[in-house]
Parts: C-alpha cells; structure tokens; sequence
C-alpha cells in the first residue's frame, strides 16, 4: 500500500519541494517541530542509536524510556510507531542500503505488535537539510518511495526534512535539528542532543567507519545492548588521518564539512585511534560472540558476561 498522508495514498512524487507544495500542512508541521526546544534526556533511561544502527522496543521495557540519536547533518533520522502496541522504532539511515534498510524497521515494529489488532502505524522523518551535493535531497526522495513500496499502510505525520530542515548561518546552510528521541512510553517525538553515546561507542564507530551495515542494536525481550560481531582487517593506513588537519578530515571524511557539529573531527580521530589499537576484530569477540550490555540498577549500561 502507499504512504498515506492524512488518510490518502500520497501518490508518485518527483522532489520533497513538490511533496510541501502538494501538503502544506506538512510544511507548517515541519516548522512547528523544529520550533521545539531541544530536551534533555536522562542517559539512565536513554537508548542511543548511532549512524547506521536501529532499535525498536515496547512500553512495557523497564529499561529504556527514549531511543535517540543525533549528529545528523545529510543524515535521516526515521521514527515509526504503531499506534495500537505502542511498539516503535528509531533508525539513523545515512542513504548506504534505503532500499533494504526500511523493511527491516517495518519488521522490527511488526513483530513487537503482534498482539495488537488496533491501530495503524506512523511514520516520522527529521534530518537533512539544503546541502551543496543535494546528498539530503536524494535520501529523502529515497526514503519516501521506499517506504511508499511496503505493504503496509503507513501514515506519514512528521516530515522535517531536507528543506524544511534547513538554516543558513553565517551564508552557509546546515540543519535546524540534528538530533531527535522518541518517548517509548508516549509516542512523543522531540528535537534532542545526547552527550552520552553509550555503550561502546567508539567500537559502534569503527563498525560503521569499516563498512558495517545497518544492525540491530537491541534486544528488547531481555533489554539488552548487542553489538557485532563485527568484520575488520587490519589497515595501517588509516593513521594518515590523525596527522592531517581538521579541515582536511572534515573535507574528506564528511558528506557536510562545513555543516557538522564541532565534536565531528575529535570522534573521527578517536575511531580511527580505536581501529589502530584493535587491527582485528577478532580480539573483540571471543568465540565470535557479540558483546552484550544490560542496564544496571544505578542506570548505566554494563558488559554482560556471557557463559
């Protein structure tokens, strides 16, 4: 089925331009969303979700409240929720595989709502803006007619994205937003940002610098953090990096140079740091088991031991 816009089939679009010009109330969403203040999440209750990862989790988890994710500037952050089970999922799409990446959030949230015969489920997409390479406009075409091909009916109600996420500062653009979390309990979908980006930060980080694809972060019937095993070969070349200049790791290393957050170039640097300390992977998975955290009483995610 299509992508539904206030009960109706959204039809074939070329552009977001002629998707806000078919919908304004779209637009008048969109501003209104990222008129929002950001909130500030307490990490005890936070799940974070880094680029090319998802998570998906109900209201009955005792261990996450909000999935969030931010750091996107070319980047979508895309939230889908069925209204019935509460069930929802929060994914950051980098546009690396759209087309084999939205199923796979249709599913997630599929599968925790089983039980529920009620409700429909609704889509919401933040992230992009008007970048020079048009990189924004591309993945949020793509993701629109991805999401346009499940069968499902899904019912698009946030739409901040590309151009209507867009700022000029100082004469450059950049997003208006971000970051985004979704509350597991209400539904509620609120601009963010997250200095916490736990659990394994920088191991999520090489996953995804070494090619990784979107993955599945989470294990919501155990509230459980799983990561890897992840696959990668040593690559000594990569310390060139840590001497060239932020300009030049921003030129190269970024879809946006001149858009990022201003910790872009020190989280680069601290990846590539942690894939010349770990040249194999294999250290990092005894048994080629992933590593798996659970949340402590205090609120902080832990490594699991496994037997």
């Amino acid at each position: 089925m299509p992508l539904l816009i206030q009960n109706r089939g959204l039809g074939r679009i070329s552009s977001t331009g002629e998707l806000f010009e078919k919908y304004p109330h779209l637009q008048e969403n969109a501003r209104t969303f990222r008129s929002k203040p950001l909130v500030d999440v307490d990490p005890k209750c936070l799940l974070y979700v880094q680029q090319r990862e998802f998570a998906a989790t109900t209201p009955e988890d005792n261990s996450v409240s909000v999935i969030g994710s931010d750091d996107a500037t070319t980047c979508h952050l895309v939230v889908l929720r069925h209204t019935g089970s509460g069930a929802v999922c929060l994914a950051h799409c980098d546009g690396s595989s759209t087309r084999s990446e939205v199923p796979l959030l249709v599913r997630a949230v599929m599968s925790l709502s089983n039980v529920s015969k009620e409700g429909r489920l609704e889509l919401h997409l933040v992230g992009g803006f008007n970048d020079e390479s048009k990189t924004s406009h591309e993945l949020s075409h793509n993701i629109l007619a991805t999401f346009q091909k499940q069968k499902e009916d899904i019912h698009l109600e946030t739409c901040c994205i590309t151009e209507m996420n867009d700022i000029v500062v100082d004469g450059t653009h950049r997003p208006v937003i971000y970051g985004i979390g979704v509350n597991v309990k209400t539904g509620e979908v609120f601009p963010s940002s997250f200095p916490h980006k736990g659990p394994a930060e920088e191991l999520r980080s090489a996953r995804t610098f070494t090619g990784g694809q979107m993955a599945d972060i989470y294990d919501s019937s155990k509230g459980l953090v799983k990561i890897g095993p992840c696959k990668w070969s040593p690559n000594l070349d990569i310390a060139f990096w840590l001497s060239q200049s932020d300009d030049t790791i921003l030129k190269y290393l970024s879809t946006s140079p001149m858009a990022e957050p201003p910790h872009f170039v020190q989280h680069m640097k601290s990846t590539i740091q942690f894939l010349l300390e770990h040249p194999s992977s294999d250290s990092l998975f005894p048994g080629g088991q992933p590593q798996l955290y659970h949340r402590t009483e205090g609120g902080d995610w832990e490594r699991a031991v496994q037997s």
